[in-house]
């Protein structure tokens, strides 16, 4: 019975459910200006579903409200409703329903909507967040690992990563806010993250490897610019971290049985 319960749509919901709090938390600090740029993402991105859902008798997910948060809380600022809803309409499009919908794409769709933002329009500038959402994001994290639907091995990678830095003295302080908000909202996505347990460690360790080397390396970006580079480069990733996963898993096997 429980098994028949677990399907894309009780995933997405738990991870609305667990994404919560950090979005309460961003409400309430940024006001109303907050609100009508999570209401104007979330009708955009639902507009889409309608279209595909007509179009290709495709249904809608409850995903899109994830990506509509990400979005509207990590997207640069000012940018107006027509450049935001461009923005939102490429990465929902071409990063999620043109492959099916939530569950076959390859990228997180915010991932791509913030990456064509960010290249598309580079005046603009990215937000920045109080202490108290970033908390939040380290509680949206756990409840995510906790219900089953953030990948464990990839938080705890790039928090690893991001531990070892901070003890070490490196100068990631200012960007941290910003990469446990981007980690749980794009880079934990149980869909666009590998399958094997190494390579989740893996992309992971890579997401913050990244973001270490671009808040070291970058002078002058934003921490939500370098946290949404770091996502974008380590999704594309995500794919040969698998291979490199089954490769080692093989290579154990013929070594412990023998044969070619």
């Amino acid at each position: 019975m429980m098994r028949g319960l677990w399907d894309r749509e009780m995933v997405a919901l738990l991870l609305i459910a667990a994404l919560a709090p950090m979005g309460l938390a961003w409400l309430w600090s940024e006001g109303s200006d907050a609100v009508a740029r999570l209401a104007f993402a979330l009708v955009v991105a639902g507009a889409w579903h309608v279209v595909f859902m007509l179009a290709r008798a495709q249904p809608p997910s409850l995903a899109g409200a994830i990506t509509a948060l990400a979005v509207a809380m990590l997207a640069p600022e000012d940018l107006g409703a027509f450049r935001l809803a461009l923005g939102i309409s490429f990465g929902v499009v071409f990063g999620e329903l043109v492959f099916g919908g939530w569950g076959r794409n390859v990228v997180n769709p915010a991932t791509v909507t913030l990456a064509f933002l960010g290249f598309g329009f580079p005046a603009f500038g990215w937000p920045d967040f109080v202490l108290p959402v970033a908390w939040a994001a380290i509680g949206a994290g756990a409840i995510g690992v906790a219900l089953g639907v953030m990948p464990l091995g990839v938080i705890a990678g790039a928090t690893l990563v991001g531990g070892l830095s901070w003890v070490a003295g490196l100068p990631v302080g200012p960007v941290l806010p910003a990469a446990a908000i981007a980690l749980v909202l794009m880079v934990a996505d149980p869909v666009a993250s590998p399958d094997t347990a190494l390579g989740r460690w893996l992309h992971g360790g890579l997401y913050g490897a990244l973001v270490l080397m671009f808040a070291t390396g970058w002078d002058g970006s934003a921490p939500v610019q370098i946290c949404v580079a770091a996502a974008l480069l380590a999704s594309l990733a995500a794919p040969l971290f698998d291979e490199i996963a089954i490769a080692l898993w093989v290579m154990r096997r013929r070594r412990r049985h023998g044969g070619p």
